[in-house]
């Protein structure tokens, strides 16, 4: 009856802690007194009702909980020993449901403690989202390559996965069975006792000093970034080396297809058409251009031969260095090459023969760009580097600024620099690259402030702070450094802020030497240790990478803006050509050279049509016209003061002799050249009627002038000349009437000729006679009055005595001077003498002349060599062999000329064309008006917007 009792007892407890299923907080047989439990409970010690219950937050599930409570008395209750029965059975299946039960709870407690862990974790990692540049952009465009639809429906449906997962109702009915099994003293109990100890760990963890965990931190997250950076680099090698192999097999024509010109080659041919068509820097070119600005030896050289890789750039310690802008187009190809936009000759960056030939061609080039008394020049010198993994894009390196105008420079060498820097700056499309030094105060920094007076807001400059190992070695406080990199100490603004290493101060570094010590130097460097410098904000590298994102977001933005620009105005200058030159072609400065080129030669070939007679004849002329002063005055009137013949021909003889050898040849070659020249001018200065256009005339012009300074006549010429002139000077046979009388009319022709102009220079010395004085009311000076009565008493001299010698005699003047003085004139001895020469020289022409006349009968005493006659006539035989002398030389020198002369010209013309073909100053001179400058710009706006819009379509293919 008692142990009935005893186990009515227990079925009430049983019951009790039944009916809290789903209610927190203790069962109803943990709240017993300690004695009941122990009677009705006798496994349970009452050492273990010391320890406080377990608390959880679980709710206590039973597989019991859906069977009816029944309602049942509770019975008295007397205190005794229940005797235990052994039913083995029963406790080997409870050790069973224990041991299952308690892996259960293992699992869950793991599985609590595991997802704290995990929480912890994901709290300590960094925020990576700044970090998105270091993976290529293809992998964020990958939704414009990868259809990701047909991913998605190629995945099962949510029923399908719901199959998959397991069956969570299960899970929480498995869990509801464990409410009986959290009794204390089991290994349920223990497992969360293990939890929550995790638990208490985790809040002392995070009771560590916050400074520990900040250094910890950042630790990691250097290293990190570090490993990042090093398998990008990896990878970008080996995508750097299989590029360089798919290129070179496109060079070596394993595809049988033509390359394209890459986008950054493209547009850097628009910004040489550019520099072009408007050296000044037109502000109408707003397309996009990196501008590398700073102070001098700020550093500005070696950060672009980072980014190009290669020490391209000539270097001086302290000297300026660069004197003109230098445009450096990097593209990507198989080879490390450079070349000049004008020129084919490459240069292998690998090699270092190149590289010294390559610093000296740009110092040569800069060089020739300076003007006279200049420092600095605005031309802009082009260089395109190519090469395996460089960044693409166009920069251009300025002068550096400079504060004071040192000794050997022009005064104006810092308004110059600052000018070109503003004209670069001023472009709002333009990426400005600052480079400061950072080894120096910023206070004495110059290029700053003009920065920030080109771009005030900072929207596309990027600062870059230049020998950050000096400056970290140098600087007492980093924190200045950090200022400078945000831009605290600067009124400056800036779209990004870099700090890099540009080597050790020797000129003699290698790239890849300069690399090693950069990066060995951020590794070590406190200024990422302690986060004053982000680990994107360090190295050349990342440099080049956010310039070229920079430089072609920029030229995504703003080149299909500068097409329509130029669109534009090559409709305006159209419309203005249509309305001003409506029958003329479109012909631009060098298609109008071309055409008065072709001109030129034409009009050097219609030398070779001038008629033999027509060269002879003008040659005759001209040489007769350069010597006849020689013959009359040397030749001639010497010999004819002889008193017989013998003594006039051997006169003649000897001086014709002299004057064969000495002048002769001389005078002949120059007459015929002069003639040439003169030909030559006539054909390029004559003018065709309404064919001929005026605009070609200064370039006629120059080029005659230039072929006529550079043409020399054959120096053999003179010596055979001078032998036929001497044979023709020697015959004195004069073979028929006809050849006579052509003698007589040409010595006539000259004597009359000379006579005329003595008897004119006589009028000149004596003034008007008098009918002139009395029809036009002139008179005389004083000096012509004195003149005038000296000529009467020379007259008077003559005629008492016409055959007078040549010269007056010393007691001759005397008496004329005294017959003057007799009649109240003073005259000089030496007018009487200058006089006396004008008078007797035209007394001697009208004799010869009479005498002329008389020989033209004397054909027939020639012939019998005038015996038997008083008639002489060898003066005509002497104008003979002059007449005949002249021919002979004249069609020598026509020979000569239509031979080799005009052929050399030509040639030289030729030349002459080639080398002002070449020279575009000498062009732009001598082809200038308003017509060519509005060709030239229509052509010019053309070419330039045909090639931005073949960019831009290769700019859209590529995206």
């Amino acid at each position: 009856m008692w142990r009935a009792r005893a186990a009515a007892v227990c079925v009430v407890c049983q019951s009790l802690a039944n009916s809290s299923y789903g209610v927190k907080g203790k069962s109803p047989l943990q709240k017993l007194h300690l004695v009941s439990r122990s009677i009705h409970h006798p496994h349970y010690t009452s050492s273990k009702f010391q320890r406080p219950p377990l608390r959880t937050s679980i709710q206590q599930f039973s597989s019991l909980n859906r069977l009816p409570l029944r309602k049942t008395k509770l019975l008295s209750v007397k205190y005794g020993y229940l005797p235990r029965r052994n039913f083995w059975v029963a406790r080997l299946a409870s050790r069973l449901l224990k041991l299952r039960y308690l892996v259960l709870g293992s699992a869950v407690g793991g599985g609590y403690t595991a997802k704290k862990t995990y929480d912890q974790w994901k709290e300590m990692l960094p925020d990576l989202s700044d970090y998105k540049w270091i993976v290529p952009d293809f992998i964020w465009e990958l939704d414009e390559h990868i259809d990701f639809e047909k991913f998605s429906k190629a995945l099962p449906d949510a029923e399908d996965l719901a199959k998959l997962l397991p069956d969570f109702d299960k899970i929480g009915e498995s869990l509801s069975s464990l409410k009986g099994f959290f009794s204390p003293g089991s290994q349920g109990e223990t497992a969360f006792r293990a939890t929550d100890q995790g638990y208490e760990n985790d809040k002392q963890y995070k009771k560590v000093s916050d400074k520990e965990k900040i250094d910890q931190l950042q630790e990691e997250l250097l290293h990190t970034q570090l490993k990042y950076q090093r398998i990008l680099e990896r990878l970008e090698k080996e995508n750097k080396e299989l590029r360089k192999l798919v290129l070179q097999k496109d060079d070596k024509g394993i595809h049988q297809r033509k390359l394209k010109k890459s986008l950054i080659d493209m547009y850097s041919e628009v910004l040489d058409i550019l520099s072009d068509y408007d050296a000044s820097y037109n502000t109408q070119d707003h397309l996009p251009r990196v501008v590398v600005v700073g102070d001098q030896s700020a550093g500005k050289t070696s950060v672009l031969e980072m980014i190009a890789q290669a020490r391209i750039f000539p270097r001086g310690s302290g000297e300026m260095m660069t004197r003109s802008p230098v445009k450096v187009t990097l593209s990507e190809g198989p080879h490390h090459v450079a070349l000049f936009k004008d020129s084919s000759r490459e240069f292998d960056l690998t090699k270092e023969e190149d590289l010294a030939a390559l610093r000296n061609e740009i110092e040569i080039r800069m060089r020739k760009s300076v003007k006279e008394g200049c420092t600095v020049s605005a031309e802009t010198i082009s260089l395109n580097v190519k090469g395996p993994g460089l960044q693409r894009m166009v920069l251009v390196d300025l002068p550096g600024v400079i504060s004071t105008v040192t000794s050997g420079m022009a005064p104006d060498t810092k308004d110059t620099i600052f000018s070109i820097s503003k004209a670069y700056m001023q472009n709002p499309n333009a990426i400005i690259l600052c480079i400061q030094d950072g080894s120096v105060d910023a206070e004495r920094s110059i290029v700053t402030d003009l920065v920030s007076q080109m771009d005030p807001h900072g929207k596309r400059t990027i600062f870059v702070l230049t020998k950050v190992d000096l400056a970290e070695k140098n600087v007492a406080s980093p924190n200045r450094i950090q200022q400078i990199i945000e831009g605290k100490l600067f009124p400056m603004k800036a779209l990004g802020y870099f700090a890099v290493v540009t080597g050790k101060g020797n000129s003699s570094e290698s790239i890849e030497s300069i690399k090693d010590y950069e990066e060995e130097f951020f590794q070590n460097s406190k200024l990422l240790k302690t986060c004053m410098l982000k680990a994107h904000q360090v190295t050349t590298r990342n440099l080049s990478l956010a310039v070229s994102d920079c430089f072609w977001k920029m030229v995504r933005e703003s080149v299909e803006q500068q097409a329509d620009a130029f669109k534009a105005t090559r409709f305006n200058l159209e419309t203005e050509w249509k309305n001003n030159y409506p029958r003329l072609r479109e012909l631009d400065r060098n298609e109008l050279f071309e055409k008065a080129k072709n001109e030129i030669l034409d009009e050097v070939i219609s030398l070779s049509q001038v008629t033999p007679k027509h060269w002879e004849e003008i040659l005759q002329k001209t040489l007769w016209e350069r010597v006849s002063t020689h013959v009359i005055e040397n030749i001639y009137l010497p010999a004819a003061q002889t008193t017989n013949s013998g003594t006039f021909n051997t006169t003649v003889d000897i001086k014709l002799k002299q004057w064969t050898d000495k002048q002769l040849p001389n005078k002949a070659v120059e007459v015929a050249w002069e003639t040439l020249q003169e030909e030559f001018s006539h054909f390029m200065t004559e003018k065709k009627g309404k064919e001929h256009d005026d605009i070609f005339d200064k370039l006629k012009q120059a080029v005659k002038e230039e072929s006529i300074k550079r043409h020399k006549w054959n120096e053999r010429a003179e010596d055979s000349l001078r032998v036929i002139q001497h044979n023709a000077l020697e015959d004195r046979s004069i073979s028929d009437k006809q050849q006579w009388d052509a003698a007589i009319h040409f010595m006539e022709d000259t004597l009359q000729s000379r006579l005329k102009d003595t008897e004119s220079v006589i009028e000149d010395m004596v003034g008007p006679d008098w009918k002139k004085r009395w029809l036009y009311w002139v008179g005389r000076t004083k000096e012509q009055n004195i003149r005038n009565e000296t000529k009467n008493e020379l007259e008077k001299m003559i005629k008492c005595n016409e055959d007078h010698a040549a010269y007056l005699a010393n007691d001759e003047v005397t008496t004329v001077r005294k017959n003057l003085e007799a009649k109240g004139v003073a005259v000089d001895p030496c007018l009487i003498k200058d006089t006396w020469h004008q008078v007797y020289r035209r007394h001697f022409l009208r004799t010869a002349l009479s005498h002329c006349n008389l020989c033209r009968r004397g054909f027939y005493y020639y012939q019998r060599h005038f015996v038997d006659s008083e008639l002489e006539c060898n003066d005509v035989v002497l104008f003979w062999r002059i007449q005949r002398m002249l021919a002979i030389t004249a069609n020598t020198l026509r020979q000569q000329l239509t031979n080799t002369e005009v052929r050399r010209l030509e040639k030289n013309v030729k030349e002459v064309l080639e080398d002002f073909a070449e020279d575009s100053d000498k062009k732009v001179k001598l082809l200038t008006g308003k017509r060519v400058q509005l060709a030239e710009d229509l052509k010019k706006v053309r070419e330039i917007q045909e090639k931005l819009e073949a960019f831009i379509e290769a700019l859209h293919q590529e995206k």
